[in-house]
């Protein structure tokens, strides 16, 4: 198993400290907010950067809020098009990708925005598949996605779903479980201070979503 790079100090300055919580903060192309999650930084490998969210940790959007029911660790790759979220305790999905653009650290946090398509590996019988192909086409008008974008976030959701199922690292078992053991290091680490949203509730224990 790969062990990760617990790095202290390293050339980007817009990285906090392994073990520092932060908000993983998402929003949609018209500049909407979305998704806020609750982690904590943990690291690079050749990959990029991991985020990790214990188990009870927040994630919130407008109308919406959950607590994890589980650990899961998130890869952020350089390329900045997508998020991999890798959940370990034993749930509906294993792999939740979320296809995306312009992820980048500011102020040593990770911001980006969610582009719909999802590719999901589930592990309640549903197998894996490219989720919310119709909030994708419902947005790519309402939002006027340009034409290449589009091109290419669906050429990468095929690609993604491919090299998932091939299992090709960092889409296999070892490189996240790495990641969740080390998660599971800063147990003492206190979330961050919570954000709010008008009328978000609970969307309960079991929902779908993710930690980036």
């Amino acid at each position: 198993m790969p062990t990760p790079m617990h790095l202290s100090g390293h050339p980007d300055s817009d990285r906090p400290e392994p073990g520092a919580p932060l908000q993983f903060r998402w929003r949609k192309w018209d500049g909407g907010p979305h998704w806020v999650n609750d982690c904590i930084y943990l690291g690079r490998d050749r990959w990029g950067d991991w985020v990790g969210q214990p188990s009870g940790w927040r994630n919130v959007r407008p109308g919406l809020e959950f607590l994890a029911d589980g650990p899961n660790v998130t890869l952020i790759p350089p390329s900045g098009d997508y998020a991999m979220t890798v959940h370990g305790a034993p749930r509906r999905v294993r792999i939740y990708i979320d296809v995306a653009w312009d992820i980048r650290w500011e102020g040593h946090e990770p911001r980006g925005i969610d582009m719909d398509l999802d590719v999901v590996k589930a592990i309640d019988g549903r197998g894996l598949f490219i989720d919310d192909r119709d909030e994708w086409d419902e947005h790519r008008v309402a939002y006027g996605y340009p034409l290449d974008l589009v091109d290419r976030l669906e050429a990468l959701a095929v690609d993604l779903e491919r090299r998932v199922a091939a299992a090709e690292a960092p889409f296999d078992d070892a490189t996240p479980d790495a990641w969740l053991a080390r998660l599971a290091s800063y147990d003492a680490v206190a979330p961050p201070p919570p954000v709010s949203f008008a009328a978000a509730g609970d969307g309960g224990p079991g929902t779908d979503g993710t930690a980036a």
